[in-house]
């Protein structure tokens, strides 16, 4: 039995419909992360496990029992906000203790989780100190201990990376990926960050205009998007438009494909594109810009297409760029690794990153 369950959750504000018929199931100890854009429906969805939203349909179950009618303090479910919520009067210990203290749990047994919770999260010697007195960093592990030590069923946070930098912010998703891993909570986290999800997640729930549109393992939703909008919101991609025929498509570098015949879209990947020279099949261009990254070289490909191809060539120590205006041919390196989605046909070519 999953450890949570959303079935055919629904809410509305006014006329907005911002979720619709919301499926997901949870395995205990899973991390699922719910990813798309400003407005998709993620925040709304999470505050809707919690208790602080009423569903207008569906149910919500944490191990079998429903409990979509509960008040937040009788869901056994822990929140971390975007802001930590921390009291900036009380220390951190008596912020990780508040929760076990308004429940009226004995002295000792606050002094002992409290305890224990300081020293999962390395900061037993900050116990005494300050919010004020704490990097974001640390005090965003002090509102992640604050409910982990209530010893919640399902964990909740909610773009609890948005206060810090771009530095911190990686080795933190890092951190608490091991913290959770070393707990074993079910947690729901909520990110428009992709590299956040991929860096954090067991699965991805996509979401679009109040829907899931795509629930899978990280790399098998880069590898195999079921829509361009997922291949698109995902990593990057270049979305070629084509017809299919006979099983192949009538694009520059057939593609073999089991797609009925009709208008489709190929994807690929800027790290699979590779740039070619000489009478090959493939999209024929010229460079129009480049960016250095490091390890590559993106290449953006002007091919007669509402937008370039981009290429990701891994750089050549010594070797300089190609030139903008270089003619060159744009060809998929892996045939096996592009996505053939049905639709959109190949009227006014586009491809986007």
């Amino acid at each position: 039995m999953s450890q949570l369950v959303i079935e055919n959750v629904s809410k509305e504000f006014g006329a907005l419909k911002v979720l619709q018929s919301c499926h997901l199931a949870v395995e205990k100890g899973q991390v699922v992360t719910l990813l798309g854009p400003s407005g998709c429906g993620k925040t709304t969805l999470l505050r809707s496990i919690a208790g602080f939203l009423q569903p207008d349909a569906g149910r919500i179950l944490v191990n079998g029992q429903d409990i979509s009618r509960l008040p937040p303090n009788r869901r056994d479910v822990g929140y971390v906000f975007q802001n930590y919520a921390l009291f900036p009067h009380l220390t951190i210990r008596d912020n990780i203790a508040y929760g076990l203290t308004i429940r009226r749990r004995p002295r000792e047994e606050i002094r002992r989780r409290v305890d224990e919770a300081l020293s999962l999260i390395a900061l037993g010697a900050f116990a005494d100190r300050f919010p004020k007195q704490l990097s974001g960093g640390q005090q965003q592990r002090v509102a992640i201990a604050r409910s982990l030590v209530l010893e919640p069923e399902v964990l909740l946070l909610d773009e609890p990376f948005n206060a810090l930098d771009a530095q911190l912010r990686l080795s933190m998703q890092i951190e608490l990926r091991k913290l959770i891993d070393r707990v074993g909570i079910t947690s729901i986290f909520v990110t428009h960050d992709q590299q956040e999800a991929m860096t954090l997640s067991d699965r991805i729930a996509i979401m679009r205009g109040g829907r899931i549109e795509q629930l899978g393992a990280p790399l098998d939703i880069y590898d195999r998007p079921r829509t361009d909008f997922v291949a698109d919101f995902i990593g990057r991609a270049n979305l070629l438009p084509t017809e299919v025929a006979g099983g192949r498509t009538r694009s520059p570098q057939p593609i073999a494909t089991e797609l009925p015949d009709g208008p489709a879209t190929l994807v690929a990947r800027p790290e699979n594109i590779e740039i070619v020279g000489g009478d090959v099949a493939g999209w024929s261009g010229t460079i129009g810009f480049s960016t250095a990254l490091g390890p590559v070289i993106e290449y953006e490909i002007d091919c007669g297409l509402r937008e370039p191809i981009r290429a990701a060539i891994p750089r050549q120590a010594g070797r300089a760029p190609l030139e903008p205006g270089t003619r060159v041919t744009a060809r998929i390196r892996d045939e096996a690794s592009a996505v053939l989605l049905p639709g959109r046909g190949a009227q006014g070519g586009t491809a986007h990153g």
